[in-house]
């Protein structure tokens, strides 16, 4: 029997034993698949749906699914025995028959490998790994289809609200201005410093309009992703809530391992390996002898003037053993690059294991930075508005200039630009985190062939 490479690479050296970066909710394992329809946002469904339905991605995923389904077939195939069927009409003479005749002939021929070293079965076996590797690489490419879809929506609604700011901060500027031109005429301030209010109105103007062309950025980039016709996207995106937070909506496995049970990517990574592994098996069969058996059966109808004769018959045979002694070092160098293909991927799904570990552990790191600085942007805005509304009541008193109130009321909206800024942070990590889990995706799915096209 030919010897075979190990089917699993097993725990890949260097993933950690439990993760350096803190858990949020306390490490329980929560529900990841489709986490979006539990934010009780319709319109993300909808965007989600309509871009896994036209994205290309998923097309070629599903593509290669239906390829790899069609060569495990016929790896399968050869395992069985083959059976082919003949006819064949004639009329002529011969030496037997001087007078014209007709030969109608049929038949039936069989033909059967055995596979005494296994080589078709391990070709079999490696086919139907790389089945459930490509079905995998389908769901990965669900998961990241929803993951960039909602980042892009999130995006579009953070862009939305920093608009509104932008604008009231450009407000605000065009309000000094007006004041420091007024100032300026009445002889109270130096021209110079009412250009810089100026210059500071048209700033802040400039700003809105950036932020403006980002967002209809952000919706192109959605309309892109989701297939949709722009005029429909407005309307979606006009009903859609404004209220949007991800916090407490799924958590993260206790350890690194769990890692690599739940990640599509590293699923098919370790699939490819064992496919690899019975790919070696089946070259290093092909060195040994092969055994083929063989059968058939006929029918042979002849007619002329003298009269009509009928003959069956049939065979069983010959079997035939063939022994491979020289080939040039064709099967040797086969088995060879059969190894070498089992040790890349091998290779191949380590570093995709440090890698999942790296990718989970960043988002965590930026969960939990995100929380300390919201923490603290959140007592900043407090404490600006605080400071505002003192500002307002020194207004009306008549003890405070309008510059004073449109200073406190800058700095209010650029507290409220930061913490916009810093939950779209956020929104962003937990995103990563989901789709460095994989989605909730398990190995279980894929010989299930659960949500399969």
């Amino acid at each position: 029997m030919p010897s075979v490479a190990p089917a699993s690479p097993g725990t890949p050296a260097g993933v950690p034993a439990q993760w350096q970066a803190p858990l949020p909710h306390g490490g329980d394992v929560g529900g990841l698949a489709r986490w979006w329809q539990r934010l009780e946002d319709p319109v993300l469904v909808e965007l989600v749906e309509a871009a896994q339905a036209a994205s290309p991605s998923l097309a070629s995923a599903r593509s290669r699914l239906l390829q790899a389904r069609a060569a495990a077939s016929g790896a399968r195939a050869a395992n069985l025995p083959s059976l082919d069927a003949s006819a064949s009409a004639q009329r002529g003479v011969n030496a037997t028959s001087p007078t014209p005749g007709t030969a109608l002939q049929a038949g039936l021929g069989a033909s059967w490998e055995m596979d005494i070293f296994g080589g078709n079965q391990l070709a079999a076996q490696a086919a139907d790994a790389r089945v459930q590797g490509a079905q995998a690489q389908w769901h990965e490419a669900r998961v990241s289809m929803a993951a960039e879809v909602a980042l892009q929506y999130f995006g579009w609604h953070t862009c939305q609200q920093q608009l509104a700011v932008a604008r009231a901060d450009a407000v605000s500027r065009q309000t000094s201005a007006r004041m420091a031109d007024l100032s300026a005429g009445a002889g109270f301030l130096a021209g110079a410093s009412a250009a810089l209010s100026r210059a500071a109105a048209a700033e802040g103007q400039a700003r809105a309009a950036e932020q403006q062309v980002q967002c209809d950025s952000d919706r192109q980039a959605l309309r892109a992703l989701t297939g949709l016709a722009d005029q429909e996207l407005m309307h979606k995106l006009l009903r859609a809530p404004t209220n949007i937070g991800l916090d407490a909506i799924f958590s993260v496995a206790t350890l690194p391992a769990a890692v690599l049970a739940q990640r599509p990517d590293l699923y098919a990574a370790e699939r490819e390996v064992a496919a690899a592994s019975l790919d070696l098996g089946a070259a290093q069969a092909q060195r040994y002898p092969r055994l083929t058996l063989a059968g058939s059966i006929g029918a042979l109808s002849f007619s002329n003037a003298a009269g009509t004769a009928d003959l069956t018959t049939w065979s069983v045979g010959p079997v035939s053993l063939s022994l491979p002694l020289a080939d040039g070092g064709r099967r040797l160098a086969q088995a060879d690059a059969a190894r070498a293909r089992y040790e890349e991927a091998a290779a191949a799904y380590r570093g995709k294991a440090r890698q999942a570990v790296r990718e989970v552990e960043v988002a965590l790191l930026a969960l939990a930075g995100t929380a300390e600085r919201r923490s603290n942007a959140r007592t900043a805005q407090g404490g600006y508005a605080t400071a505002l509304q003192a500002a307002e009541a020194r207004y009306r008193a008549g003890s405070a200039s309008l510059g004073d109130l449109e200073d406190a009321r800058r700095l209010v909206l650029a507290a409220q630009a930061s913490t916009l800024q810093l939950e779209f942070e956020r929104c962003n990590a937990w995103i990563s985190l989901y789709r460095a889990l994989g989605g909730g995706w398990t190995p279980a799915d894929a010989p299930a062939n659960t949500e399969t096209p």
